[in-house]
C-alpha cells in the first residue's frame, strides 16, 4: 500500500506492439483533434442568437462535457504512446478516474434533462417558455454536476480504500474502476455489485426516464395530422436518441461485466469508443441532423 502510494502505477496502454505505437498516435491524435473541433463549434455556434433555446444551452453544455472527457485521457494517452515512461502517479490515478466518472455521471443526467426538455417542447408547447426557463435550464445542469459530484466522490473513495497489493502495472490506458478492481488482493465481489448498483443509478435511472419522456413524445407525434410537422418532430428528437443509445451500449458494455469475463482488449476498445469516437460524434450526429444548427454553421461560415 505505502509502496504504490510513494510511486503510483504503470498504465500498459492500448496496445504493447511496437510497430502499432505511431499508428495508434496518428489516429488517435487526429480523432482528438476533430473532437476539440466539432464541439468547440457547437459551443460556438449555440451562443448564436438564433439557438438561444434551452435545446441549445443542454447541447452547450454537452459538448463541453465531451471536450473535458477527451481531454481527461487522451493526452496522457498521446504522450505514452511516444515515450517509453507510461507511469502516473497515485494521485494522478485518483485524480483521473474522479474525473472520468464525475464527467460519465453527469453526462448521463444531463441527458436525462434533455429528454424533459423534449418532451415539454413537444407535450406541453404553450406551456414550454414559462417550464423551461432560464433559471429551470440552470437548475437541471448544477442538479446533473450536482449528482455526478456525488458518484464520483463515493466510487473514487470505495476503490482507493482497497487493499492495492498486486503489481503496479494497470492493463488499461487510463485509471478506470474494472482494471483498479483486478490489483487488489482481497476478494471484490462485494464491490462489483456496489459497482452495478452505481452503474444502475448512473446511467439506467435516467434512461428510464429518457423512455418515459420519449414514450409520450411518440404518443403526442402520433396525434400531429401533418406529415411534415410529425417528421420535423421526430427528427429533432432522434438526435438525442442516437447519442443516448451510443452512450447507454458502450457503458453497459465497460460497468456491467464482471472483472474476469470478456477479453480486455476487447474492453479496451470499448473504453476507447467511449472517451475518444463518441465525443466526436456528437457533434456530428447533432450538426447533420438538426436543420437550424446547420443553417446558422452556414451562416457563421460565410
Amino acid at each position: 500500500g505505502n509502496h504504490t502510494l510513494l510511486t503510483g502505477f504503470v498504465l500498459s496502454g492500448m496496445s504493447s506492439r511496437p510497430e502499432l505505437q505511431h499508428l495508434l498516435f496518428f489516429s488517435i491524435c487526429l480523432v482528438y483533434s476533430m473532437t476539440l473541433m466539432g464541439n468547440l463549434l457547437i459551443c460556438m455556434v449555440t451562443v448564436h442568437p438564433a439557438l438561444h433555446m434551452p435545446m441549445y444551452f443542454f447541447l452547450r453544455v454537452l459538448s463541453f462535457l465531451d471536450i473535458s472527457t477527451a481531454s481527461v485521457v487522451v493526452p496522457k494517452m498521446l504522450a505514452s504512446l511516444v515515450s517509453e515512461d507510461r507511469s502516473i502517479s497515485y494521485l494522478g490515478c485518483v485524480t483521473q478516474l474522479y474525473c472520468m466518472v464525475f464527467l460519465a455521471a453527469t453526462e448521463w443526467y444531463l441527458l436525462a434533462a434533455m429528454a424533459y426538455d423534449r418532451y415539454v417542447a413537444v407535450c406541453s408547447p404553450l406551456r414550454y417558455p414559462t417550464i423551461m426557463s432560464t433559471r429551470a435550464c440552470l437548475a437541471l445542469v448544477l442538479l446533473s454536476c450536482c449528482s455526478g459530484q456525488v458518484v464520483s466522490v463515493v466510487q473514487t473513495a470505495w476503490v482507493f480504500t482497497l487493499s492495492l497489493c498486486g503489481p503496479r502495472r494497470i492493463n488499461y490506458f487510463f485509471c478506470d474502476i474494472p482494471p483498479l478492481l483486478m490489483l487488489s488482493c482481497a476478494d471484490t465481489s462485494r464491490y462489483e455489485k456496489q459497482l452495478i448498483s452505481a452503474t444502475a443509478l448512473v446511467i439506467f435511472a435516467p434512461f428510464c426516464l429518457i423512455l418515459l419522456s420519449y414514450s409520450c413524445i411518440i404518443c403526442s407525434i402520433l396525434k400531429i395530422s401533418s406529415a411534415e410537422g410529425r417528421n420535423k418532430t421526430f427528427s429533432t428528437c432522434s438526435s438525442h436518441l442516437t447519442v443516448v443509445t451510443l452512450y447507454c451500449a458502450s457503458g453497459t458494455l465497460i460497468y456491467l461485466q464482471p472483472k474476469s469475463s470478456g477479453s480486455q482488449d476487447a474492453k479496451k476498445i470499448i473504453a476507447l469508443i467511449y472517451t475518444t469516437v463518441v465525443p466526436t460524434l456528437n457533434p456530428l450526429i447533432y450538426s447533420l441532423r438538426n436543420k437550424e444548427v446547420k443553417e446558422v454553421l452556414i451562416r457563421v461560415m460565410e
